[in-house]
């Protein structure tokens, strides 16, 4: 076999057997007793609408429990987990999958999957969670497979794989699962590897089976599948936003693309419509994918770095919008597209909406009803609302034209080596390609009306290098380095108005910020930080309500639930990602931070648990 799998049953099998149904999913978001999907909910707005804690009593928190993944296997602990029945779902670095007592942290079964030696993670060993739907938990693996458990035992119940992790396929984001207009219920997921020059898929699969049952490329020109068979190119068939060489033949650059999906999706279930970021081209090397001696901002290199609306049941791109067009800076687009809704302050109307905070520094409102139906397809000016900065110091482009819907660049390209040199000449970068933002999710209250952007405020020293594909190798042609942007602080978790783009709050961090965020009716923002903090925030004013010690950096993503009429509050500590192996002088900076692997949960008091529910 390719790979195999390991699986300790600990004790009895445990109590818990409902199955979760799509109901149980469609309405997670309204739910307190269990966490049913990445997200919080279909919208992916990570608010949940528990206030037994709250901003009075935040500061009584205290641990319930804590639970070490184990091993030597530490390294970077990015994920969110799930809640059902009593049970806690989390995954932990190298695939690994653990069911856990939600009151006691008592381990009801462990997965780990037999990995091989040669797998290619760019940016760590990271899994950041699983999916649940029926009888089974769903997640994916650093050996580009989807695996399907037992959610009772933790038994294999199927195994796919989708790509040759030899190359640089890979899966470290979350599955979705989604049920299209028919009532087929499905387990959505993509692909990650566009640094080693892979071709970005998304796909659909059949939960009980595995089978696939339909694939979309995200470059445009390449052939689709549906239910076995070729489908319908993405886009157009001749690929215009690639170029061609001299004998009009298109580039290797369209060939290993990129464009990745490699983040968790949301779902519009009023029009079918998945929703899903899109990752950078390749390779990172701007020229690569430019036709020679043309100009940069002629190609698109569709439909990578954007945000994509994919129909739930064939899987055809119906809509796409494009933060950065012919990407330079490794800015992908990935991070969460969180659906939401307003009233349009000028007509009164209610807008449905889509909201994005980029790697380039700019949070994004798009209208993704338009978009859903095909008339911002593709990068239609009709579909972007607006678009603000909220890290400072971007200097890539200075806004964004409304009505072409395109960034007004700055000329920050780095340009091609002089004939015969190595490399060619530094640009000073900011956002550097790690983003002022980047896969951490935020999250949106509906009740203060704000999102919250886990952000850092960083540059890079950037240069254009030789390269050519090869497979299994980094397909970059890019060299950096990451520098600071102030001095005092590089992680900045701000609040904004998503109808004016105002920073409501702001709170500055030493280190960056690398977790997600949640927000909670009790009127709470918890995140966690780099130097082993979870934090606990007024959600309207942006005052430290509540701070606790893990013993490591946290880069995972909270959660909340009720349980027997106390609150819980979960997260995973145990620092690790991009920033040590790729963060420059960050990653000297955060030397002095200590690696773990454990699992946090934290309630109030029993006595002044039972005071709140008692109100």
């Amino acid at each position: 076999m390719a790979a195999t799998t390991l699986a300790f049953l600990i004790g009895a099998a445990h109590a818990a057997g409902g199955k979760v149904a799509w109901d149980d999913l469609a309405h997670d978001d309204k739910s307190t007793g269990d966490v049913l999907s990445y997200g919080l909910g279909l919208k992916a707005q990570r608010h949940s609408p528990a206030k037994r804690i709250n901003t009075r009593n935040v500061d009584m928190l205290v641990p319930a429990w804590t639970f070490s993944f184990g091993g030597e296997k530490q390294r970077g602990q990015e994920a969110q987990a799930l809640v059902h029945d009593g049970v806690i779902y989390v995954t932990a670095s190298y695939s690994r999958l653990y069911a856990l007592d939600a009151k006691t942290g008592h381990q009801l079964w462990a997965y780990e999957h037999r990995l091989p030696d040669d797998i290619r993670p760019c940016c760590d060993v990271v899994n950041r969670g699983p999916a649940i739907y029926g009888d089974k938990i769903y997640f994916g693996t650093l050996d580009a497979r989807l695996v399907a458990l037992d959610k009772k035992t933790g038994a294999v119940a199927w195994n796919q794989k989708f790509g040759d992790h030899k190359v640089g396929y890979t899966m470290t984001g979350a599955p979705f699962i989604v049920r299209e207009k028919g009532g087929r219920v499905l387990v959505v997921h993509g692909s990650s590897g566009d640094e080693f020059g892979v071709l970005g898929w998304l796909f659909a699969r059949d939960p009980e089976t595995g089978a696939e049952v339909w694939a979309r490329p995200l470059v445009e020109g390449h052939m689709g599948r549906l239910e076995g068979k070729d489908s319908t190119t993405t886009g157009d068939v001749k690929a215009p936003s690639w170029p061609r060489d001299r004998d009009g033949n298109l580039t290797e650059s369209w060939k290993q693309g990129g464009g990745a999906p490699w983040q968790t999706a949301s779902f519009d279930p009023d029009t079918n419509t998945i929703v899903i970021g899109s990752g950078n081209p390749a390779p990172w090397n701007t020229w690569k994918r430019t036709a020679e001696g043309g100009n940069p901002l002629e190609w698109d290199s569709l439909f990578t770095s954007g945000q994509a609306y994919v129909d739930a049941s064939t899987g055809e791109l119906k809509g796409f919008y494009q933060h950065t067009p012919n990407d330079a800076w490794d800015f992908s687009g990935n991070n969460s597209v969180v659906l939401f809704e307003y009233k349009d302050p000028k007509t009164g109307k209610l807008v449905k909406a889509s909201a994005h905070a980029d790697r380039n520094g700019y949070f994004f409102v798009t209208d993704r009803e338009k978009l859903a139906t095909g008339a911002g397809y593709p990068n239609k000016p009709t579909s972007l609302i607006n678009a603000w900065p909220f890290v400072d110091g971007i200097t890539w482009a200075k806004g964004f034209d409304l009505k072409s819907g395109r960034p007004i660049e700055t000329g920050n390209r780095p340009p091609l080596p002089e004939a015969g040199a190595e490399k060619g000449k530094a640009v000073f970068v900011s956002p550097p390609f790690l983003g002022g933002t980047n896969w951490m999710p935020m999250s949106y209250s509906p009740d203060t009306g704000l999102f919250y952007i886990p952000g850092n405020h960083w540059a890079m020293d950037y240069w254009t290098e030789h390269v050519t594909y090869k497979p299994g190798s980094a397909y970059l042609g890019q060299g950096f380095r990451i520098k600071r942007l102030y001095d005092d602080h590089v992680g900045t978790l701000r609040a904004i108005d998503p109808k004016t783009g105002r920073i409501v709050w702001e709170n500055k961090e030493k280190f960056p910020l690398w977790a997600g965020t949640l927000t909670t009716a009790g009127g709470l923002l918890i995140t966690g930080t780099s130097d082993g903090f979870v934090k606990a925030f007024d959600a309207k004013t942006g005052k430290e309500l509540w701070k606790y010690q893990t013993g490591s950096g946290v880069v995972s993503v909270p959660i909340t639930w009720e349980q027997d009429g106390e609150q819980y509050i979960g997260l995973s500590s145990g620092y690790g990602g991009a920033v040590p192996l790729w963060g420059g002088d960050m990653a000297d900076l955060t030397k002095q931070i200590t690696q773990g692997g454990s699992y946090w949960v934290f309630k109030l008091p029993r006595a002044e648990g039972r005071k709140v529910a008692s109100k």
